[in-house]
């Protein structure tokens, strides 16, 4: 019998009998996981819990620790404290100068947070570098405009800028027909103190107003005071061309909106000063002022008074205001000396008047 050769059978080794045992293992473990799959739910949290067929006991997910049942939406308001009233004083009329401004600060004392400046007089006289004023009307001196610098930029204290705004013999007379308040007889109208003044109908006696408010906003003023907003209470009133058909009061609401538009770019208080008769009877018809039109469009009201009839005027004012459904803004009287009759806010009056 010839001899041939035989296929070797040799004997597989212990470690390659124990991987095939892993991977007999590790194919039933998949093939169970895939089984379960179906089995396999999540609770309102995101965490996996098993859901077994019905007549089968439920595993429930592990209880959540309490949780804080109050809303967490809830608004948080915190009390900022109240402002402390403001003391202001005014300086005399005139370029400012760092004499007559150390002088007028050493005079009121740190007793007072606030200065009034006046920057437009009721000559028309302009008391800053302005590219808007009319011809000679600026009038400054060499170093108005940095003295005015240091005082805006004074932290401690809040600077208000006084605007006379219709009571303007020079710009009313520089341009009677684009700015001017004419009689009915097509001239130049002069009150009973032979004085011109701005037609608030005119667009550009508005324009020109608030070419002079942004002007003093970029200076740096905290708050704007507009004094003399309304028409001449005086002289041949029946005289004068209101250059309106509707009541006079809607051109002065025109100029107010028109100054509130033009400082909208800016962070400053809009204020506007009143009569005392204004604020307390409400109207005055032959100037057109009144105090819930006024109101609309001031962040604050002021009038010159006397410190006992400081309260009942404020409470009329906080009606007004209250009445335009906008923010509520302290009245300011405008007082010849401080008097502890009133204890809020107050302005006192220039040393010329």
């Amino acid at each position: 019998m010839s001899r041939g050769y035989r296929s070797y059978r040799g004997r597989a080794s212990k470690g390659k009998i124990i991987l095939a045992v892993i991977l007999v293992l590790i194919i039933f473990a998949a093939l169970g996981a895939l089984s379960m799959q179906r089995y396999i739910v999540y609770d309102e949290n995101g965490r996996p819990f098993f859901r077994l067929p019905d007549g089968e006991p439920e595993v429930t997910p592990p209880v959540d620790p309490p949780q804080n049942t109050e809303p967490n939406d809830l608004e948080v308001i915190i009390q900022e404290p109240e402002a402390p009233p403001l003391k202001a004083f005014s300086l005399a009329g005139g370029p400012l100068t760092l004499e007559s401004w150390e002088a007028a600060r050493m005079e009121a004392g740190a007793d007072y947070n606030a200065v009034a400046v006046t920057l437009k007089d009721p000559q028309g006289n302009i008391y800053f570098d302005s590219e808007t004023a009319v011809k000679k009307a600026v009038k400054t001196e060499e170093d108005t405009m940095v003295v005015l610098a240091s005082v805006t930029g004074d932290a401690e204290l809040h600077t208000i800028a006084r605007l006379s705004c219709l009571l303007d013999p020079r710009a009313s007379r520089t341009d009677v027909e684009g700015m001017g308040l004419k009689n009915t007889g097509g001239y130049i109208f002069y009150d009973g103190n032979y004085t011109a003044w701005l037609d608030p109908g005119k667009e550009a006696a508005r324009a020109y107003l608030c070419g002079l408010a942004r002007e003093i906003a970029e200076l740096g003023f905290d708050e704007i005071l507009l004094t003399d907003t309304g028409y001449p209470t005086q002289g041949k009133l029946d005289k004068i061309n209101y250059n309106t058909d509707g009541p006079i009061e809607e051109n002065l609401c025109l100029l107010w909106e028109a100054l509130c538009t033009a400082l909208e770019p800016y962070e400053v208080t809009l204020s506007i000063e009143l009569p005392e008769t204004v604020v307390a009877e409400g109207a005055e018809n032959a100037s057109g002022l009144v105090l819930a039109q006024a109101a609309r469009y001031a962040d604050r009201i002021y009038a010159v008074t006397e410190a006992e009839r400081a309260a009942s005027l404020s409470d009329l004012t906080l009606q007004a205001k209250a009445a335009t459904e906008d923010q509520v803004k302290p009245f300011v009287p405008e007082l010849a000396a401080p008097d502890s009759v009133w204890e809020g806010d107050f302005l006192l009056l220039p040393p010329s008047e």
